[in-house]
């Protein structure tokens, strides 16, 4: 029986068994979504590139970690993606601000860390992470989708396998939390 008519659940039972030819199917399947989101994300090619093979290379060290119980295949790989393309960006800017220094420019930069506006904008920043966490998984993901990867209702559809519908339906629920939270936040600050 050919491996490409398995289900993705299917297949990652036999990538918990270490099964390469299983692994290959599920990385045909969902490599393009991935590259999609790491892209979209870092915004240059060879980090997302880099991006989605040390996400796929997470899921074959760590497939036994799958819970399908807490989504699908493809929901669980973005996540994955999801989280190295963020740690991708965090070490590109602490290799910039490394350089600069290192090049003795960086007081050609303005100082973000020393302004009110900025520290005001970090405060908001973390609140505002504080309440997605708060979310249940599948209306943060596609928050975070939308918001953090820039992809349409339609994409995230695509890439989630789930009806745009459904898609919809979770932003607006899960934007209609956020406010909630982030309002009550901002009357008891005032």
């Amino acid at each position: 029986m050919s491996l490409s008519h398995l289900a993705d659940e299917d297949l990652m039972q036999l990538v918990r068994r270490g099964d390469a030819a299983a692994f290959e199917v599920v990385y045909e399947r969902h490599s393009h979504a991935a590259f999609s989101l790491a892209y979209r994300m870092t915004g240059k090619r060879a980090t997302a590139e880099d991006v989605v093979q040390e996400a796929f290379l997470s899921l074959w060290r760590s497939g036994a970690r799958y819970d399908r119980a807490r989504g699908s295949v493809r929901t669980w790989t973005l996540g994955i993606v999801h989280n190295r393309a963020i740690d991708a960006l965090r070490r590109a800017t602490v290799h910039d601000k490394r350089r600069a220094s290192d090049e003795g420019i960086e007081e050609r930069f303005e100082s973000g860390e020393r302004t009110d506006v900025e520290a005001g904008r970090r405060e908001e920043a973390r609140e505002v992470r504080a309440a997605l966490e708060t979310l249940p998984v599948d209306q943060s993901r596609v928050i975070e989708l939308a918001y953090f990867g820039g992809f349409t209702h339609s994409e995230i559809a695509e890439q989630l396998d789930t009806p745009i519908g459904t898609i919809k339906g979770r932003m607006r629920l899960g934007l209609q939390k956020l406010r909630g939270q982030l309002a009550g936040l901002a009357e008891g600050a005032a």
